[in-house]
């Protein structure tokens, strides 16, 4: 009877293929790995073709599934593939980690998570160094090999090898010394989980096996090798509490195994790891033949050549760094010098797409699935919505049962953040009635489904228990109407009560103007939507009056005396509430709004740029006629007032359209006498502002103004003079001794030689 230990590092192309190397040579009949036994009858599913790595075993509380734990695995983990060699050689297998039923029943999250806190604060004795060589000690072995990282250093020693059948004897021997010499000891928790391990081996003993293969983390091994009393174990374990979970096969991706997603086991760059595995003699020339035929799909430049001389420059650097072969380091850096000329760009292109290699697995419809994705993948069966990686359109009629409900299972699937629609125009159908979406599954999507368990078993509990917790994060007053509007249009009747709510406490508390006035349009939405979709929006009432009341006493001091930025921010908040509260059709609201237009309007503290929309507004309404509207903008742009203040007052009145001028000959003429009587100086002063003003209407209207511009020129220009008024007082003789240098800038021979 023997039991051999077999550190790894979880994701290892290296320790893989050792481990496999192991595993032929040695046979065993029983095969010990590091997991949660929960998960025993899932491994059985590692033999079927379907299950496609990257893939995790999910365990999670059924009761709160926000409560659960991935264990990750790739093509390359050797624990996945310690299970491929059991499953098909029928040697019996299971895993010997502490269940997590144990450790979720243990504390809750909160004790967990500040004794995890304490357990990592060094003590005060400790000096830097100390702490920092307790935090990472294999960073102080990687140092003294002459290494400057932990990773590298790894990639070199282990991940590299393929003669690698004496591997684990020099991983354990290095374990030993770490584990003795430099790791601080061990938590009661990592004590626990080896006093699992190691019972797990002597109940395996028991049963008779006579090779016992046991594959965990190399940092274990040492406590592995060296097996207590049996009641010594048994004291660490007893009375542990205990709950009831569930486990599944989920699909995983190279970009949640990498070290950028947060994942404390990951891996730097899980798609050079994966050349590693497939290809370990020539993985440098078939990586670098891949940045070529990437570089190219984006259309730079990349050829043969470029590959060979990568690969000569990738071996040299290995060379002189005295090391076998040239690793991803000596790789990036011959790929930055020979394709990317010494440029970032290309680099972080080569990173996303090569470096992390962002793939997705597979799992087969054998494998028990989460509530979540059951309920998703049942209503798209019954609506007959067809998952599709491509493109494809979506013309929904709201006022039918069929499509009110495809919409809702879209803008639910939106709120969690699952993009599978995205809203586009409805092409001139009744808008209310009509939404128009351009449908692409992506496979990101389904990692997205499983992370939504946290917040329901079903898409509705999902969705609602999603925006409850928006709601609690929101901040402000705008946020909060935004949400509420994605709530109406998913439908979620038990959110909108407590949204209500929050949305009346915020308002209540809300001093700054512009989250008032940007909170009116949602709320509008809000409001219409309602009659369309059938929903009770009454409750609302209340709460959009006390924003229209408050927003209509605090507009006219709140614009006094602002600065030229914040006014810019405010006018376009003002543009979207006033369309929002005439939307609304409510007397009441309609009388307080314009009376505060009114009084920021005829104000001359008012910012000038907020006091021209006022008046715009106030005159395409009708509460303004063309004599008081022509009398307020001859009083702001008279040259008694300040140009720039003028000329923002202009682009406030005009910003959008001009129309105004195209119809309205007072306004047209006193404007066009203002600009005319500007001084040469003020006039290139204003020129900026006044172009961003007229650029931004729409070319025929731009025409328009132009021609009548130029007609108003040569009607200044003198009666019968035919001269617009810039040529007046121009003497014709001196002007002639410029044509012919201006013929040959201009390639007019006739007027070269003064015809």
């Amino acid at each position: 009877m023997s039991v051999h230990l077999f550190g790894i590092r979880h994701h290892g192309p290296g320790c893989a293929r050792s481990l496999l190397q192991a595993l032929q040579a040695l046979q065993p009949d029983c095969i010990l790995i590091e997991g949660p036994p929960e998960c025993d009858e899932l491994i059985a599913f590692a033999a079927d073709p379907a299950l496609q790595p990257p893939a995790a075993l999910l365990v999670y509380l059924p009761a709160s599934p926000e409560r659960a734990v991935f264990y990750p695995f790739a093509q390359f983990s050797p624990e996945w593939q310690a299970m491929r060699f059991a499953t098909g050689n029928r040697i019996k297998v299971s895993f010997c980690d502490m269940p997590q039923s144990h450790r979720m029943a243990m504390a809750d999250a909160a004790d967990m998570a500040e004794a995890a806190e304490a357990e990592a604060t060094p003590s005060a004795e400790e000096d830097p160094e100390t702490a920092s060589l307790h935090s990472d000690p294999l960073q102080w072995l990687a140092g003294a090999a002459g290494f400057s990282d932990t990773e590298t250093w790894w990639d070199h020693l282990v991940e590299q090898r393929s003669d690698s059948l004496e591997l684990f004897a020099a991983i354990e021997e290095m374990m030993t010394v770490v584990r003795t010499e430099i790791a601080p000891a061990p938590n009661r928790l990592e004590q626990q989980r080896e006093a699992y391990m190691r019972s797990m081996i002597r109940q395996a003993e028991k049963q008779g096996h006579q090779r016992i293969a046991v594959v965990c983390g190399a940092y274990h091994v040492p406590a592995l090798a060296t097996m207590p009393s049996p009641k010594s174990d048994a004291e660490l374990l007893k009375g542990l509490p205990k709950v009831k979970l569930a486990a599944t096969w989920t699909p995983w991706s190279y970009g949640r195994l990498a070290f950028r997603s947060g994942y404390g086991a990951g891996v730097d760059a899980p798609g050079w790891y994966q050349h590693l595995w497939q290809r370990p003699e020539q993985a440098s020339l078939y990586w670098l033949t891949d940045v070529a035929m990437l570089l190219r799909k984006h259309d730079l430049d990349a050829s043969s050549a470029h590959v060979i001389e990568a690969s000569r420059l990738a071996d040299t650097l290995a060379a002189m760094r005295e090391r076998p072969r040239a690793g991803l380091a000596e790789l990036q850096e011959a790929v930055r010098a020979v394709f990317c000329y010494d440029s970032d760009t290309p680099l972080r292109l080569i990173r996303e797409a090569l470096l992390i290699n962002d793939r997705l697995g597979q799992v087969p419809d054998s494998v028990p699935t989460l509530p979540l994705s059951q309920d998703v993948a049942s209503q798209q069966k019954r609506l007959r919505m067809a998952v599709r990686a491509d493109v494809t359109e979506l013309d929904l009629d709201l006022r039918q049962p069929a499509h009110l409900e495809k919409s809702v299972l879209l803008h639910r699937l939106a709120l969690l953040g699952i993009g599978w629609g995205r809203a586009t125009g409805a092409r001139g159908k009744s808008g209310t009635f009509h939404e128009v979406w351009r449908l692409a599954w992506e496979p990101e999507f389904a990692l997205r489904l499983i992370e939504a368990n946290a917040w329901g078993a079903t898409l509705e509990a999902a969705a609602t228990g999603r925006a409850l917790q928006q709601a609690t994060d929101a901040q402000t007053l705008p946020q909060l109407t935004a949400l509420i509007e994605q709530v109406l249009l998913a439908d979620l009747p038990r959110a909108i009560a407590s949204l209500m709510r929050r949305i009346e406490d915020v308002a209540a508390l809300t001093p700054d103007l512009g989250f008032m006035l940007g909170a009116l349009p949602p709320l509008a939405n809000v409001m219409r939507y309602g009659s369309v979709r059938g929903t009770d929006t009454a409750a609302l009432g209340h709460v959009v009056q006390g924003l229209v009341t408050r927003a209509s006493i605090a507009l006219p001091f709140g614009v006094r005396g602002m600065a030229d930025e914040p006014a810019e921010a405010l006018v376009g908040q003002l543009i979207a509430a006033d369309q929002a509260i005439r939307l609304l059709q409510q007397d009441d609201y309609l009388a307080a709004w314009f009376g505060a237009l009114e009084q920021v309007a005829s104000n001359e503290m008012s910012h000038p740029l907020i006091g021209g929309r006022c008046t715009r507004i106030l005159f395409e309404q009708g509460k303004w006629d063309v004599e008081q509207t022509a009398r307020m903008l001859s009083l702001r742009c008279s040259h008694a007032s300040e140009p720039l203040a003028a000329a923002n007052w202009l682009e406030g009145f005009l910003r959008g359209s001009g129309a105004l001028l195209l119809h309205n000959d007072a306004l047209w003429q006193l404007i066009d006498r203002w600009m005319a009587g500007l001084g040469a100086e003020t006039f290139v002063e204003l020129l900026p502002l006044l172009r961003r003003t007229f650029g931004a209407f729409e070319l025929p209207e731009r025409q328009q103004l132009a021609g009548r511009a130029s007609a108003a020129a040569q009607g200044r220009g003198g009666a019968g003079s035919g001269q617009p008024a810039a040529m007046a007082g121009i003497d014709p003789a001196r002007a002639m001794r410029i044509l012919p240098i201006l013929g040959r800038i201009l390639g007019h021979p006739e007027t070269s030689h003064g015809e």
